[in-house]
Order: structure tokens, then C-alpha cells, then sequence
């Protein structure tokens, strides 16, 4: 299906912004099997399905005419989870309809609800919002519903996530019978099923995105870290990326302060963004991005929902994905439009097991590797410094730089070499301070049978390297959480500690002699919860001897 058969504003429009060819989803809504039907559609982010909407219910909006009729009460209503998708969506929809006439309404949380009162009063022939305060309009009599010919529910799976399943049914309940009812989502879970067999008649199911094959556009990997270093992972990959634009995830809103205040404090420009930030802050922090001033956003999953940041090239899972639906949406903030992009999870090594499901279930591939090192932050550093100072010395310079450079030279005491060094120490200054971090193996390839793996063993073979910690029987000291911690605290598997002794004031533990030189950098760095622990190797001990 081609754009050719679209009223003449329309193919205007698309055509000034550049569309040459629909993509999957907006050619699959399109078909003649499509016309004038409820729609069930699958579609991933960044897939065009705004515009694809869009275009779906322009027979609807327009019918035969060449432009829309003077705005009255609405004709179309589209409901997204969030304010920014919602403010997305209401300027997609704007340009597409721009041509022929069309004026396209928000209703959104966080909003002057009186001004949008007055703009409804006004006329509109599309309206946008957020499930609570459209229904809050509705029950005020501000939204007249009964002109109403369509309703569009974008990503109504995250709906049902936040919570917005009975403020949807009392939206539909308000809608005339006759309308079309179009449902977007990126997953059918059970809920969204549901809600399609309530409010939609022989709807026609779409899946413009094969679920076998996520976005093509995205690259995966896995950064193995360990537990209390994530944070140092994440500045050396904002670092070694370098994206004209980076998203760091986060699952809690206090996760995203904290992170947030750290990286501007090592000298990111970041904006966070999370539920308890006004519409005007979080308004403020998107322009920043977009405006280059900001190239960082720590955000967590909810108030992200719907951005778009073209030049987003970088995802950061700095916290692990609920589930395998969230992996995907996180991810699909990049790769958008053609663009490629990469999405980066970093993985605790005590929860590798658990990521390699997450990344199977989602039916992505991930490439494994330890997390950047500051070495290879400043490897690349010294590469791009190099191509800035190249191309900062092929331009044409000004003739008093000319000249003063000339008098630099000439000053025996100042050599080109000393005036190239003294160039990249500028350059390099901004530039914020790659982390030292631990390398954890990666034992990804191809993994030996547990028992076939090397360890302390009671009956013979290699004798392990003893430690000594300072809590025993009088301090508690049980089995059952011994071993996670010395695991945890270690960075090492529960196959690399051996015989474990409890005495009254103290325990005795062994260690695999590989493991052991690992173990006790790692265990030296406690973290809050067990920094009074106190971790020392012993001299290595005969059998049955204490």
C-alpha cells in the first residue's frame, strides 16, 4: 500500500515532511481489509504508528471532502498513557492535519484544566489526552462524546499497567456504539484482550512487528559488572559511547535523584526525569535534551513512556528490566526512524542467570562483555581528541591566531610539541573522569559442566586459600546467609567457596585458589549494609587443623 490513494492534504503533508514510502504498521492499517473496521494492532516504538493512526481514521474525519469542516464538537479522540505522548501525539497529528484544515485539542494531567476547557469550547476536530483527565472533562461536560466517529487507545497495554483500566471503560461507556474503536499495543497480554472483546466489533487483528524479530535497528549487550559498582559502569559507558544523546533507566525514583546527582557532579550534563517532577520541570528537561544542553536524561520507566528524542543513540539499563516487555520499550527510545542505536544492560554478576531469561523471553540477542574499563575510556578518548585536534587544525585560521602562534614558536622556551599538548589538555579538560572498575570474567563462552568446575574439595586435589571474617556463632553466623554474602561480597560463585568453619568468634572459609586473589580485592569494598564486616586471608591451613 502507497500513499498515492490519501486525500490531497494529507499526501501534502506527508510529503513536506518527507515520507516517501509507508512503513509496515501504516501500510497494514491502510489495506482495503482495514477500511472502516475496529483495529487490533501490534506495533513496536518508532514504528510510525502515530502517523499510522492517523491515517486510519482519516475516512472518518475527512470523508470525501477535499478539507475539514469549521471545528465543532470533536470527531476523533485518541487516549495515550502519558503527558508527553499525549503532547507527541497532539503535534504528529497536528502537522498531518494542518493541510486540510484540522484542529487538534490536548487534554492532558498537569494542565490548566480551564484552558483546556476554553479550547474545547473553541471546537476541535481531534482530541488528545490522558485517561484521567478526559474522563474528569467528560463528567464535567466540557468533551461532548456524541459526535464522536472514532477512538484511538495508543500503548493501551501500558494503561492497564498504570492503572487506567476503569477510566477507560468509562471513557468507551461514554462513546457513541458506532464509533470505530482503534487499539494499539505493543503486547495482547490477557487484560488487552479483554478489553478488545468488551469495546471492539470484529476487530481486525495487525501485527506489524513479528514478535520473533524485535527492532532490527538496536544493538544489545550485556556489561557484567559487579553489584556495588553499576554506577562507575554507567559513567564509563556514557563515556566510551560518547551519544549525542544518552537514556539511563533507573526503577525507582529515588534511584534516579541519586544517580542524577552523581553524574552532574562528576560533570555530565543531565536532566532527570521521574513521576514526582511537574509538567513544566519535565517540559523544561526534554527542551534541554533537544536543545543540546542536556545530553543525559536518568529516568524511570513511566515517565519516559512516549518520549522521542531523535538523535537518542545510547540506553542504559542501569537497574534490570522487570520483564521482557519493559527491555523492549526501554530499548525502543533509540534505534528510531532508521537511526541505529544501542541498548547496554548492566548485569550484577549474581544476577547474570536472571538477565540471560530476561534477554531470551524478549527474543533479543545480547553480546556479553565485562563493563568498560577506565583504560579503554581513555583509549578512546586519545582517538577522538586526536580526530578533533586534526580537524580543528585543517580549518582556515584567523591571522592573529596565525600570528600569536607564530610568536609562541619563535619563544625558544615553547616548542609545537609543548603547544599540541597544551591543545589536547584543553580539550580533554571538560571531560568528565572515567572510574576505575573490577573486571569480572565473562564465562559466557562455552560454560563447563558444574561439576566438571574447578573448586575446593574435601576429600583432596588443590588445597583453597583461606580467609578470615569477624563474625561467628556469638555474632549469629548461619549458613543460609553466609554463603550469598561471601558470594556478594566476593564477586565470586557459591562453586568457588569451599569448607566453611564457624567458631564462636570469627569464621574460617575457603576460597578457589583462581578465584582467590579476586575475592580479596572485591571483598575489601564492602558496601554500607556490611562495611563493618571485616574480611582477611589467612595463611593457607593444613587439613583438620583450625
Amino acid at each position: 500500500m502507497s500513499f498515492a490513494d490519501l486525500p490531497a492534504p494529507l499526501r501534502e503533508a506527508l510529503t513536506a515532511r518527507g515520507y516517501a514510502e509507508p512503513t509496515p504498521v501504516q501500510s497494514a492499517v491502510l489495506t482495503p481489509d482495514a477500511a472502516g473496521r475496529d483495529l487490533l494492532v501490534s506495533a513496536q516504538t518508532g514504528s510510525g504508528k502515530t502517523v499510522a493512526f492517523g491515517l486510519a481514521i482519516a475516512p472518518e474525519l475527512l470523508g470525501d471532502a477535499p478539507r475539514l469542516k469549521p471545528a465543532g464538537a470533536p470527531l476523533a479522540l485518541v487516549v495515550a498513557p502519558t503527558r508527553e505522548l499525549a503532547l507527541q501525539v497532539k503535534a504528529e497529528l497536528t502537522w498531518l492535519y494542518a493541510p486540510a484544515g484540522g484542529r487538534v485539542v490536548s487534554c492532558v494531567g498537569g494542565m490548566d484544566p480551564v484552558a483546556e476547557r476554553r479550547q474545547l469550547s473553541h471546537g476541535a476536530h481531534i482530541v488528545v489526552g490522558t485517561p484521567g483527565r478526559l474522563r474528569d472533562h467528560l463528567e464535567r461536560g466540557n468533551l461532548i462524546p456524541g459526535s464522536l466517529r472514532a477512538v484511538v487507545l495508543d500503548e493501551a497495554d501500558e494503561m492497564l499497567d498504570l492503572g487506567f483500566k476503569e477510566e477507560l471503560e468509562a471513557i468507551l461507556d461514554e462513546t457513541p456504539a458506532e464509533r470505530r474503536t482503534l487499539l494499539f499495543s505493543a503486547t495482547v497480554p490477557r487484560g488487552i484482550a479483554a478489553l478488545a472483546k468488551g469495546y471492539q466489533r470484529d476487530a481486525l487483528r495487525i501485527e506489524a512487528t513479528s514478535q520473533a524479530e524485535p527492532h532490527g535497528d538496536i544493538e544489545y549487550r550485556a556489561a557484567i559488572v559487579a553489584p556495588h559498582e553499576l554506577e562507575r559502569a554507567v559513567v564509563n559507558l556514557l563515556r566510551l559511547e560518547d551519544a549525542r544523546i544518552a537514556m539511563v533507566f533507573c526503577a525507582t525514583r529515588a534511584s534516579v535523584a541519586r544517580l542524577h546527582g552523581n553524574l552532574s557532579e562528576r560533570g555530565f550534563s543531565a536532566v532527570a526525569l521521574s513521576g514526582e517532577l511537574s509538567q513544566a520541570e519535565r517540559s523544561r528537561a526534554l527542551q534541554n535534551l533537544r536543545d543540546g544542553r542536556a545530553r543525559v536524561c536518568v529516568a524511570t520507566d513511566v515517565a519516559a513512556r512516549g518520549i522521542d528524542l531523535p538523535d537518542l543513540g545510547l540506553v542504559i539499563h542501569a537497574e534490570l528490566p522487570r520483564d521482557p516487555e519493559t527491555l523492549l520499550h526501554r530499548s525502543g527510545r533509540t534505534g528510531r526512524a532508521g537511526r541505529k542505536g544501542v541498548s547496554v544492560l548492566l548485569v550484577p554478576h549474581t544476577r547474570r542467570r536472571l538477565a540471560e531469561r530476561l534477554i531470551a523471553a524478549a527474543r533479543v540477542k545480547a553480546s556479553w562483555a565485562p563493563a568498560p574499563s577506565a583504560e579503554a575510556v581513555r583509549a578512546r578518548d586519545d582517538e577522538r581528541l586526536a580526530a578533533q585536534a586534526r580537524a580543528m587544525v585543517a580549518e582556515e585560521p584567523e591571522e592573529a591566531d596565525l600570528d600569536l602562534a607564530r610568536r609562541l614558536l619563535a619563544d625558544q622556551a615553547v616548542s609545537a610539541e609543548a603547544l599540541a599538548a597544551a591543545l589536547l589538555h584543553v580539550l580533554r579538560a571538560p571531560l568528565p573522569a572515567p572510574e576505575e572498575v573490577t573486571e569480572i570474567a565473562d564465562r559466557s563462552a562455552p560454560r563447563a559442566p558444574r561439576e566438571a568446575a574447578p573448586r575446593p574439595q574435601e576429600g583432596g586435589g588443590e588445597e583453597g586459600v583461606w580467609f578470615r571474617m569477624d563474625v561467628g556463632r556469638d555474632g549469629r553466623a548461619d549458613p543460609k546467609w553466609l554463603l550469598p554474602f561471601l558470594c556478594r561480597r566476593g564477586h565470586v560463585t557459591r562453586q568457588e567457596i569451599g569448607r566453611i568453619r564457624i567458631l564462636a568468634r570469627e569464621t574460617q572459609f575457603e576460597v578457589a585458589p583462581y578465584a582467590a586473589q579476586r575475592f580479596a580485592a572485591a571483598s575489601r569494598k564492602g558496601d554500607e549494609q556490611d562495611a563493618h564486616i571485616r574480611i582477611v586471608p589467612m595463611q593457607p591451613m593444613r587439613r583438620g587443623k583450625r
